[in-house]
């Protein structure tokens, strides 16, 4: 049936045949080609070779899904049941908020990430000494049980970026410095050549030693292909390059290493302890850099408009 096909409509098999062709190339990678991975689930994985150290090659994005990709992943319809659900369910508490003026926590109505029902967020907005306000915030959710935290910034984008370098001098006090890591911050152990890049972890205020816990965990779980049966022969022989930079980060809880521990951040809003303030701080280094077109356009401050905006509306 096929040289009968090909017979038939022969310039549809002659274009069969190109693809085919290229797709071979390809597989030769005898020329450069980009690929691109959409998932609307976000459930998606691709291996970065050169882990723990950031993939130049690799570019990842997220984006909010669309009415179309919800409505096939049937997300619409379960957000349509839970919040029938919950209408019935809470009608006279719905949309309350509650504000707590002795804490100074306010509580509001939330969608839970996880299933998609009615949460509740407590926020609270928190000064920092010697830095500025942020706000805390905590997501519950009842129904599935599902927890989680975000820090965002009570101001905005600072005029210049901000480049922190802490050199760990003792254990003790460095490990319990208070750090606040925005979303938009980057985090550098040169010593054990691991980078965090942007938008990993979120917003995070916590400590130095809590951070690199959770560091710990976020590189066990974004490279699965680094342990386990996944691993190559190599891997298993030299124990690998992800495992050296997780026991590293290991050894540093334990006190056993010290090391350099850089954030950089084009907003300007993370920030790490002075133990020593209002005194300045030996250890603690801070620069102001001016921020690149890339990083304003990452931050969308490319695409603000302050003045004249009133003319553009119709």
């Amino acid at each position: 049936k096929q040289w009968y096909q090909r017979r038939v409509a022969i310039t549809a098999g002659e274009q069969i045949d190109k693809f085919c062709s290229r797709l071979d190339d390809l597989l030769l990678v005898e020329k450069q080609f980009t690929f691109i991975l959409e998932d609307p689930t976000g459930n998606s994985f691709i291996e970065n070779p050169n882990a723990p150290k950031p993939d130049p090659h690799l570019k990842m994005e997220h984006y909010i899904r669309s009415k179309d990709d919800e409505d096939v992943l049937g997300i619409t319809e379960m957000k349509e049941n839970a919040q029938e659900e919950n209408e019935e369910e809470n009608e006279e508490e719905k949309s309350q908020v509650v504000q707590n003026e002795e804490s100074e926590v306010i509580t509001f109505e939330a969608m839970c990430n996880a299933c998609g029902k009615e949460a509740v967020c407590n926020m609270k907005e928190v000064q920092i000494p010697f830095f500025k306000k942020i706000l805390l915030m905590a997501n519950v959710c009842d129904h599935c049980g599902y927890r989680d935290s975000e820090v965002k910034s009570a101001g905005g984008i600072s005029e210049k970026g901000q480049r922190i370098t802490l050199k760990m001098t003792d254990s003790d006090m460095d490990l319990d410095r208070d750090i606040l890591k925005s979303e938009t911050a980057t985090v550098n152990i040169p010593e054990l050549e691991v980078e965090l890049t942007c938008g990993s972890l979120g917003g995070r205020f916590t400590t130095i030693e809590g951070l690199l816990h959770q560091i710990k965990d976020q590189l066990e779980s974004i490279n699965p292909f680094s342990f386990g049966d996944s691993k190559t022969p190599s891997d298993k022989q030299s124990g690998g390059a992800m495992s050296s930079v997780i026991q590293g980060i290991q050894d540093i809880i334990d006190h056993k290493i010290l090391v350099e521990l850089i954030v950089k951040d084009p907003a300007g809003n993370s920030y790490i302890q002075n133990v020593y303030a209002p005194d300045e701080d030996p250890n603690l280094t801070v620069e102001e850099f001016e921020r690149t077109a890339e990083d304003n356009d990452d931050l969308g401050i490319s695409d603000m408009k302050t003045e004249g905006y009133e003319e553009d509306t119709s």
